[in-house]
């Protein structure tokens, strides 16, 4: 009788701990279907990050930082503590912005250019008569 006893009051404590924890009531997983954008809009926005982390470490860059006092690391970790679409719109004004050289009065400049020797042309042709002291030989 000792030696049930002895195995019945450990066996009935753990029974009866397992019996409250199936009772108790848990709250269930809620999944949910993640959309085709959410997840391009993740990739995209770590590839903006790596874009804007390559762009950091060029040497002329960081240049250009130090020249305006700012710091490159502070810079990099400012970056790293941007939302995913912060970084796509910083990323994709970079991209917009004109490769160097090129400037407004630059293409006012070919755009006058290439209009006067289209006059020039159109003159010696004898379509217009814009410059009366350029004379076409006939």
């Amino acid at each position: 009788m000792k030696v049930i006893r002895r195995w019945v009051k450990p066996t009935s404590i753990a029974l009866t701990i397992l019996m409250l924890l199936i009772s108790v009531p848990f709250q269930s997983v809620l999944a949910a279907m993640i959309g085709t954008e959410t997840v391009m809009d993740s990739a995209r926005g770590q590839e903006a990050r790596a874009y804007l982390q390559q762009l950091l470490a060029r040497e002329d860059v960081q240049a250009a930082l130090i020249a305006h006092g700012i710091d490159p690391m502070e810079a990099k970790s400012r970056i790293d503590a941007l939302s995913d679409d912060e970084v796509i719109r910083i990323a994709d004004q970079i991209d917009q912005l004109p490769s160097g050289g090129t400037s407004f009065l630059g293409f006012l400049l070919v755009v006058t250019l290439v209009l006067f020797l289209v006059l020039v042309i159109l003159d010696l042709t004898g379509v217009t008569d814009v410059f009366p002291f350029i004379k076409s030989q006939r």
